[in-house]
């Protein structure tokens, strides 16, 4: 490309550079569901304030919970965080010190699976206690 040629269009060097690398793709998909983990601490935020509100305000913000179009709202919240902490352990291996258990290293796929094990059993564990509270 001449650029002394005002015919020819500027092209920008560094436009979707992300796009070019599979890692930098998934790194960015990872990142952008960052924003639905803060989306629901926002809806969290507002039923903390509904609650301090009173009776009628926090009975109002569950009915709307309820609605269909939250229940989507809710659906696709909990893809993209499930998506996210999926890649979050990926990620874990990578950027921690070498694991050594005796004498050998720990695969970066054990390392993944129990970081996501645990927030299983304790996801299950807070699902288990909320469900008690609510009985």
């Amino acid at each position: 490309m001449n650029r002394s040629d005002p015919r020819q269009p500027y092209v920008r060097p560094m436009a979707g550079w992300w796009r070019r690398n599979p890692y930098f793709v998934e790194y960015m998909v990872h990142e952008a569901t960052a924003l639905f983990v803060a989306a629901y601490a926002l809806v969290l935020l507002v039923g903390l304030l509904r609650l301090a509100q009173g009776e009628a305000a926090w009975n109002g913000w569950l009915e709307a919970l309820r609605s269909p179009l939250s229940v989507v709202f809710h659906v696709v919240l909990l893809t993209a965080i499930a998506y996210h902490c999926w890649t979050w352990f990926r990620i874990m291996p990578k950027t921690m010190p070498p694991l050594i258990v005796g004498g050998k290293r720990v695969a970066a796929e054990k390392i993944t699976a129990c970081g996501l094990a645990v927030a299983g059993v304790c996801s299950l564990a807070v699902l288990a206690l909320a469900w008690e509270l609510t009985r």
